[in-house]
């Protein structure tokens, strides 16, 4: 009998399974199949499959080529990824690089975007990010190695330092402020550049996060001022982004932390509030299948967030759609047994087993359909990797540190 996947089996089945009853008999005589050739299994190769994995497989060389609307205002793929890493050669030095990040930045010659590295030697390096040419190496910046840096307002750089120091200073290096509100690393830095409710948020190993709320002093510059609110995790936090709430029209930190799949959506309030949480492996049996360690909101979607995992020995890459919670639910929601009758609320009849297991995979279903891409990159990484996601108009992309 030929292969279960040969062109003579996959016909008998359409055959078959279409009931060209007379054309079966005179084809599998003709091939000289068994009676049963056409009989269709689980995890049988159909041509219906064939079909829709050719459909599947234009639709993905079109996007590639020319995105999947012909009138895409320039949105669509306009040609392949780069196919070839371009080395940066021009570094002082050849300590281990610690972080990497593109900011557009106001320079006394114009404003232009630029490539901020930071390195196990404490050095702060500035490059041009079209020609890499490198405008300054900053070094004694900090007190200890930086592991994040961001810009704000085009203007201002803010270094996380190992010591827990954070860092305002001015593009030419010079200091502006400094504190010290963590006791362990500061991992990740993020700030929310509005202009009527700017945010900076901090994020240590000390498993807490702090909402600064940034003003101007009297002689015009950048002042974080305290902490606006504080974040006690349970776990160190690995990555975290502002995100808008669409209905209320207020900011969110949208959290990781270390051994959970979970996405984590806070409040930025003086009391904040977990509104709820987002599985990134909804049907995985494992207690942890991997940690979302780094996170890029899409440019053109603010609810489509690109998240890099620490899977070994390559980085996953994972696109995935936000299922923000409703702003005015409780902190944990709790469960319909636990809810104080209302007249507005009915009492209703206690959840049984059958009802919650159904409500589960009900979420689960949902949480699932959120994840539109699931790959493994080329990146390869180690436990002592730092994973990295960028992105930019085109596209997003992704890489690793050590």
């Amino acid at each position: 009998m030929p292969a279960t996947d040969s062109p003579a089996i996959i016909v008998a089945r359409f055959l078959k399974s279409s009931n060209y009853t007379e054309t079966y008999d005179a084809f599998i005589a003709e091939a000289g199949l068994p009676p049963d050739a056409g009989t269709v299994s689980k995890g049988d190769l159909t041509i219906e499959q064939l079909l829709e994995e050719k459909k599947t497989f234009d639709l993905s060389r079109n996007f590639e080529k020319l995105g999947v609307e012909e009138n895409d205002d320039g949105k669509g793929w306009l040609k392949p990824a780069p196919e070839y890493a371009e080395r940066v050669s021009s570094l002082p030095s050849s300590s281990n690089i610690l972080s990497v990040a593109v900011h557009t930045v106001q320079f006394p010659d114009g404003e232009m975007p630029a490539m901020f590295a930071t390195s196990a030697d404490r050095r702060l390096h500035v490059l041009d990010a079209s020609t890499m040419a490198l405008r300054a190496s900053l070094a004694g910046l900090q007190d200890s190695p930086m592991l994040s840096c961001v810009v704000f307002r085009r203007k201002y750089i803010l270094t996380a330092a190992m010591s827990g120091q954070l860092l305002v200073s001015n593009v030419d290096g010079s200091t502006v402020e400094s504190r010290r509100d963590h006791s362990k690393y500061i991992v990740r830095v993020a700030i929310r550049d509005d202009a009527s409710e700017p945010l900076v948020a901090t994020a240590g190993w000390d498993g807490k996060i702090m909402i600064y709320r940034p003003g101007v002093t009297s002689s015009g510059e950048m002042s974080l001022r305290d902490p606006k609110a504080t974040i006690t995790l349970p776990t160190k936090p690995e990555a975290m982004i502002f995100v808008e709430h669409a209905e209320a029209q207020q900011p969110l930190l949208l959290v990781t932390r270390t051994d959970s799949s979970f996405l984590y959506y806070y409040t930025t309030e003086s009391e904040p509030r977990l509104l709820g949480r987002q599985n990134l492996a909804p049907h995985s049996n494992a207690w942890v299948a991997f940690t979302p360690s780094a996170l890029a909101l899409s440019p053109r979607d603010p609810t489509l967030v690109a998240v890099g995992t620490s899977t070994v020995p390559h980085m996953k890459l994972l696109v995935v759609r936000l299922l923000i919670p409703s702003y005015d639910q409780p902190t944990r929601p709790s469960t319909q047994s636990h809810r104080t009758p209302s007249p507005n609320h009915p009492p209703t009849a206690p959840e049984t087993q059958s009802s919650q297991a159904r409500r589960e995979l009900a979420l689960a279903d949902l949480e699932s359909a959120a994840i539109q891409i699931h790959c493994t990159t080329m990146a390869p990484q180690t436990a002592y990797s730092t994973p990295a996601v960028s992105a930019s108009r085109a596209c997003w992309s992704w890489s690793k540190t050590k």
